[in-house]
C-alpha cells in the first residue's frame, strides 16, 4: 500500500457530509479520505472516450480541482462513447463541453480548461502543480510526452489504452515513495511501436461501453492513490478482453536495457517524403482521359461505410505483406481515412520500385469535405 498522495483538506461542511455520505461509510475512505479528495488537484489528458467517464466519476467523487487538456472539438461520432458530451455540444470545444458538465454535476469542483495540444514545449508547464495525471490520449507520441513530463516532475500517472474490444490499464510512477519499485511507460514500451500496428479508434473502431468501464477503472486508481488505500496498479498492467469476458494482469518491471529516449514524434516521422494530391485535384484527374490508380488501404468495414468511387481496396496489413503488382511507372494515389496509413503504404510501394506514388491529402475525409459532402462521415 502506498501512502496517501494528498493531505486532508478543510473539515467537511454539513452539505458535503450529506453529499459524500456513501464514501464516508467506507472505512478505508471515511472523513479523512473525502477531505483528501476535495484537496486534490488532478489533470486529465483528453476529454474523449476514456477521459469522459473518468472526469464524471472524479467530479462525482469530489476531487476538488480538475484540469482538462484537449484541443479537439466534439464530433457526432464521439457521442457513441464520449458520455460527457451531448448532441448540443457537437462542433464545440471538448474542453468547454466537459467543463460545463463537471460544473453542473458538482459545484465543489473547480475546473481549469486547457483547450490546447500538449507538446514537449508546454508539458512541464501544464502538468506542474498537479498531484496526479490521467492519460486518456490515443496516440503514442503524446503518451510519451505525458509520461516523460510526469517522470521529471515526480507525478504519478494513471494510464490506459483501448483497442476495439480490448484494453490495458496501469499506474506509472518513476520514483514512488517507500520501497515501491518505480516504472513508467518506457518500461512497457521502450521504443514506439510501429504506427501501422496501433491504429486510432477512428480507424479501428472501439466498443463504447468498454471505454466507460476503463475510464471508471482509471478514476478508481486515482481515488486509491489520492486516499492511500488498496493496491494501485503500480508495477502491474491489467488487460481486459470484454468479448471473451476475461481480465488478467502481468507484472511490469523496470527495463534493464538502455534505449535512446529520442523525441517520440521523430520516431514516428522516419518515412520518406511522399508527394501528395488534394481531393479536388484528384477528382479532376479521375475525370481526365488518363486517371491515376487509387488504392484505398482502409479496413473492409470502413470501406463498407464510405468509399471513393472506382478505388482499388487493399487493407494496409495485406499491402505491407506484399504491395499489389502492377506497372512500376503507373500513376498511383494511396488513400486512407486521414492520411497516416496511406503514407505507410506509399512508402512501401516506393521502396518496391514504383516511381509515381502520391497520397491523398486528408484522406477520404477530405474527399467528403471538398468533393462529395453527401457521403457519410465516420
Amino acid at each position: 500500500m502506498l501512502p496517501p498522495l494528498v493531505a486532508p483538506g478543510a473539515p467537511l461542511t454539513a452539505a458535503q457530509r450529506h453529499r459524500y455520505a456513501r464514501h464516508l461509510l467506507i472505512p478505508d475512505i471515511g472523513d479523512a479520505g473525502q477531505r483528501r479528495l476535495l484537496a486534490a488537484r488532478v489533470l486529465v489528458m483528453g476529454a474523449g472516450g476514456l477521459g469522459s467517464p473518468a472526469l464524471l466519476y472524479l467530479a462525482a467523487a469530489g476531487v476538488g480541482h480538475l484540469t482538462i487538456v484537449d484541443d479537439d472539438v466534439v464530433d457526432l461520432t464521439n457521442l457513441q462513447r464520449q458520455v460527457i458530451h451531448d448532441s448540443a455540444a457537437v462542433g464545440t470545444p471538448k474542453v468547454a463541453s466537459a467543463a460545463a458538465r463537471v460544473r453542473a454535476l458538482n459545484l465543489d469542483v473547480e475546473v481549469t480548461e486547457r483547450p490546447q495540444r500538449l507538446t514537449r514545449d508546454n508539458a512541464l508547464h501544464l502538468l506542474r502543480g498537479h498531484d496526479l495525471v490521467l492519460d486518456g490520449t490515443d496516440n503514442f507520441p503524446t503518451r510519451y510526452v505525458v509520461n516523460d513530463a510526469c517522470a521529471e516532475l515526480g507525478i504519478p500517472l494513471v494510464w490506459a489504452s483501448v483497442y476495439r474490444t480490448q484494453a490495458q490499464v496501469s499506474v506509472f510512477w518513476k520514483n514512488p515513495p517507500t520501497d515501491a519499485v518505480g516504472v513508467d511507460l518506457r518500461d512497457l514500451f521502450p521504443v514506439p511501436p510501429d504506427p501501422a500496428t496501433v491504429p486510432s479508434c477512428g480507424d479501428a473502431g472501439v466498443l463504447g461501453a468498454l471505454t466507460g468501464q476503463v475510464g471508471s477503472m482509471m478514476a478508481t486508481e486515482a481515488i486509491k492513490l489520492i486516499c492511500g488505500v488498496g493496491e494501485p496498479l503500480l508495477g502491474r498492467v491489467a488487460f481486459l478482453d470484454v468479448l471473451g469476458g476475461r481480465q488478467f494482469e502481468i507484472p511490469l518491471h523496470p527495463r534493464t536495457e538502455d534505449f535512446p529516449e529520442d523525441d517520440p514524434e521523430d520516431a514516428y516521422c522516419q518515412l520518406p517524403d511522399i508527394p501528395s494530391v488534394s481531393a479536388r485535384a484528384l477528382a479532376a484527374e479521375l475525370a481526365s482521359p488518363t486517371p491515376p490508380v487509387v488504392i484505398d488501404v482502409r479496413e473492409p468495414a470502413e470501406v463498407a461505410l464510405v468509399a471513393i468511387p472506382g478505388t482499388l481496396h487493399v487493407p494496409l496489413a495485406d499491402f505491407l505483406a506484399g504491395p499489389p503488382a502492377f506497372d512500376p511507372d503507373a500513376d498511383v494515389v494511396v488513400c486512407c481515412k486521414g492520411g497516416t496509413r496511406a503514407e505507410r503504404a506509399a512508402a512501401a510501394l516506393t521502396a518496391s520500385g514504383h516511381r509515381r506514388v502520391r497520397t491523398l491529402t486528408g484522406g477520404v475525409l477530405a474527399w467528403i469535405d471538398d468533393v462529395d459532402p453527401d457521403l457519410p462521415r465516420y
